[in-house]
């Protein structure tokens, strides 16, 4: 259909005429991205247009104005409106009234979002002057109707006074995309992104238009146009697949959008909008920088010029490393630099920038991209050593090498980073992308390198340890082989190599293994040992471990992790040293437990002990106090006369009372001679999900009525259950269970992966109980909205389970937890 066509089918039928040549330009499949967008601006203006000279008849200086997004024709599916009904005061206030109406009420009856005003040009001009939106929306006016010298005029006085004023306002506009940034966060990073307000966004690349209309400043052009019209296509995309006028990319919505665009799955998705969104974060990097030089050089440059008796100064370079100088703030090139000789140079200068907490220079990364020539391999000694520099400089070596892999240095030096290069992580524990997880890992190593004997090598295993993501299967395995590739490539010899695949290979052993297992158990320890092999593989792989917990975000490492972790490390070394580690010997009781354990058997009930515990955070920096001791839980000590079902009512009080449970251990209680009976004694460790926590009595009521089965804990926890708190649209999934059979000679280790839920240790203990089996101790750990729970478990004589019958209990547990 044409735009003639459509504009006579509008005027013709009205507001149901324009709606329903817009429902088939929206429907038509051939049509998308900017042609869709510009047919549908068209549309719309003619539809507009109409309206106006339909109720403007003859007046005069009164004229219909597109501004902001609609000013730019960019209209998105369900896009609201921008308009100004522009008039020069001569017309009379109700005629202006009424035609506003006639353009207003119409654009409403059809649901269509309206953003409008009324204002002659002295009162457009002022309200931008107040209001910074208004100036930016502005900057966009397009004529639509009506007096088109009245437009051109408004259009030539905004940009003058953006131009005259832009000193002022552009600070204003950065602290702006500042504030914005702090409370939507980076759009390369987020699950369900904002398209439109996150960093990197819409907004973002709207802002870098603005900065270029003032003529102070230019953003890097190269790949800007194409990632706008990625992420307005994405946009497109979800407003038809929602329906609605949303900027927010929701979980639940990604796939539909996905096929919308032809994209393989919501993975690819979402990294086409990281990496435009990297492009749109770096132009505005560069852009703000080059904003700051300029106005710092207005600023200083009269001063000079009177001091120099006039003409223009040059400006001061700073030598940093061979051909790598200092000038007005940033990293660039000496002037004999020659980067077409020399493949180490583009690694210098990013050490030399990282070290100096300095921004590298557009043109010198453009420069060295354009004509540097591959390194050879393996890499010589020098390129290695400053690779580890530029790694272990800090929180700054994240923009150095964000500058680099803008313009695709990275994958050049290291090819295997294409493969996690904006690789999106589905798991809340997680906070960045695979690729900005990993140089964030170095940036925590980094902390670490003093307690270290080789530094270097904890820093590359920082970079790899990640970089078998990119492949299917297990990313560990996957990532020793390329780890190995990788390490000889840079010039690492053959033991090195070694140790950082052993370093891939294994660098969530530690963190699993503590969480996950019964450090008291000799088979732990020996299986953490063979894995390692030696002290200074454990050294660093201990650091790696913290360093990769605390890139992970803040719900991956605590101070009870660290206590657990170096508690493991301890064990290990020790074991490594020759100290073979001995079967553990039943421990007699604590004159508490004891206690306990015989006023459990006077009352013929459970006795309750509930006792704060308090550790330092685990080998705090020297040169820094630690601080107040952190809460590592709550110890709950009961005592129960033996009996079925222990387990069970325990998990499930403990879920009533919103009690998160870290650590579990269950054993038969020896006492002493002349007292009669058996006595479970249960030691958790727990803690409040929030507020304070219940009082022992509250615990020990509610635990009587469990035991006799007053108290219905199922049902109670199936109420809680309803409310817990999920996303609509997403299916958790299916939980695991396997048999650990090399974990212990003590016992059947019995590993669950479950979505988390309230009273799921609850369940998993009456699948437990159900089965006749006992439970000598449960290691919970919680990452996230993910259980992984192991549980050492014996048969009624105490022995481990034979094979089969431990197959049998865990497809036995799996089928009750998917049920």
């Amino acid at each position: 259909m044409t735009s003639t066509g459509m504009r006579t089918e509008a005027e013709d039928s009205g507001p149901s005429g324009y709606a329903a040549a817009r429902l088939r330009l929206l429907q038509e499949g051939a049509r998308s991205g900017p042609p869709r967008r510009a047919a549908l601006a068209e549309l719309t203006d003619d539809w507009l247009t109409g309206l106006f000279d339909a109720g403007a008849g003859t007046s005069r200086g009164i004229s219909l104005v597109a501004v902001g997004g609609y000013g730019r024709g960019e209209l998105s599916p369900r896009s609201d409106l921008d308009l100004l009904l522009l008039h020069d005061g001569s017309a009379d206030p109700g005629v202006v009234a009424s035609l506003a109406d006639r353009i207003w009420y119409p654009v409403w009856d059809l649901g269509l979002d309206l953003d409008h005003s009324v204002r002659t040009p002295a009162e457009a001009r002022k309200t931008a002057g107040e209001d910074l939106k208004v100036q930016l929306g502005l900057l966009d006016a397009r004529h639509l109707a009506g007096d088109l010298g009245l437009t051109a005029g408004l259009r030539t006085a905004v940009l003058a006074d953006w131009r005259n004023q832009a000193p002022k306002r552009l600070p204003e506009l950065q602290e702006l995309c500042a504030e914005r940034a702090e409370r939507q966060g980076e759009l390369q990073y987020l699950l369900e992104p904002d398209l439109k307000e996150a960093r990197g966004g819409l907004r973002d690349a709207t802002a870098l238009r603005a900065v270029a209309a003032s003529w102070l400043a230019d953003a890097p052009r190269e790949g800007l146009a194409d990632a706008r019209k990625s992420l307005l296509d994405v946009r497109d995309a979800l407003h038809l697949a929602t329906g609605r006028a949303t900027d927010r990319l929701a979980l639940q919505e990604q796939d539909q959008v996905a096929a919308e665009l032809g994209l393989l799955d919501a993975d690819t998705l979402l990294r086409q909008v990281y990496e435009a969104a990297r492009v749109v974060s770096y132009a505005s990097d560069v852009t703000w920088r080059e904003v700051g030089r300029v106005l710092r050089s207005r600023a200083v440059r009269p001063r000079l010029r009177a001091m120099l008796g006039g003409g223009k100064p040059a400006p001061e370079r700073s030598p940093l490393a061979e051909g790598v100088v200092e000038q007005d703030g940033e990293v660039v090139l000496a002037r004999a630099a020659r980067p077409d000789r020399d493949p180490v140079l583009p690694l210098r200068a990013a050490a030399a920038a990282a070290q100096a907490g300095l921004p590298l220079s557009l043109h010198a990364v453009r420069r060295m991209a354009s004509v540097v020539r591959p390194l050879p391999t393996p890499w010589p000694a020098e390129a290695r050593q400053q690779l580890v520099t530029l790694l272990g400089s800090g929180p700054s070596t994240i923009e150095v090498w964000e500058a680099l892999e803008a313009e695709g240095l990275i994958t050049r030096l290291l090819p295997d980073w294409e493969r996690v290069r904006c690789r999106p992580q589905r798991n809340a524990v997680h906070i960045w992308t695979v690729d900005r997880h990993l140089i964030e890992t170095a940036v925590r190593a980094a902390e670490f390198t003093r307690r270290v004997h080789r530094p270097d090598l904890l820093l590359v295993s920082a970079l790899l340890h990640d970089i078998g993501k990119g492949w299917p299967g297990d990313h560990s395995v996957a990532g020793e082989i390329i780890a190995r590739d990788v390490a000889a490539r840079i010039g690492f010899d053959r033991a090195d190599v070694a140790v950082l695949a052993t370093l891939v290979r294994h660098h969530l052993l530690l963190i699993e293994t503590a969480t996950r297992r019964d450090l008291e158990d000799p088979a732990t320890v020996r299986l953490v040992a063979e894995a390692v092999g030696s002290q200074g593989t454990l050294e660093l792989l201990h650091a790696l471990t913290e360093a990769d917990a605390l890139a992970t975000g803040p719900a991956a490492w605590s101070s009870w992790r660290a206590s657990l972790v170096a508690d493991l490390v301890k064990r290990v070394s020790a074991a490594l040293a020759g100290d073979d580690p001995e079967e553990p010997e039943a421990t007699a009781p604590t004159a508490e437990q004891e206690r306990l354990a015989i006023e459990a058997l006077r009352t013929g009930g459970p006795v309750l002990a509930l006792r704060a515990q308090t550790e330092p955070p685990a080998e705090p920096p020297a040169e820094e106090p630690s601080g107040e001791p952190e809460p590592l839980g709550v110890e709950l000590l009961i005592a129960v006369p033996d009996q079925k079902g222990v387990l069970p009512a325990v998990a499930g009080v403990l879920a009533m009372h919103r009690l998160t449970v870290r650590t579990a251990e269950l054993r038969s209680l020896d006492l002493p001679d002349g007292v009669a009976g058996s006595v479970l004694l249960l030691d958790w460790r727990v803690a409040a999900e929030y507020g304070s926590l219940p009082q022992a009595a509250r615990l020990r009521a509610d635990l009587v009525r469990a035991l006799d089965g007053s108290l219905d804990i199922a049902g109670r926890l199936a109420e809680r259950d309803a409310a817990y708190p999920r996303r609509r649209g997403i299916a958790a999934p299916a939980a695991r269970v396997s048999v650990a059979s090399t974990a212990s000679r003590l016992a059947t280790v019995i590993e669950v992966r479950a979505h988390d839920a309230p009273g799921l240790l609850h369940r998993i203990g009456r699948a437990l109980d159900s089965a006749q089996v006992r439970v000598r101790s449960a290691h919970v750990s919680t990452l996230g909205a993910n259980a992984v729970d192991a549980f050492y478990v014996t048969g009624p004589e105490g022995a481990p389970l034979p094979g089969e019958q431990a197959a049998s209990l865990a497809r036995a547990l799996e089928d009750t937890l998917r049920e």
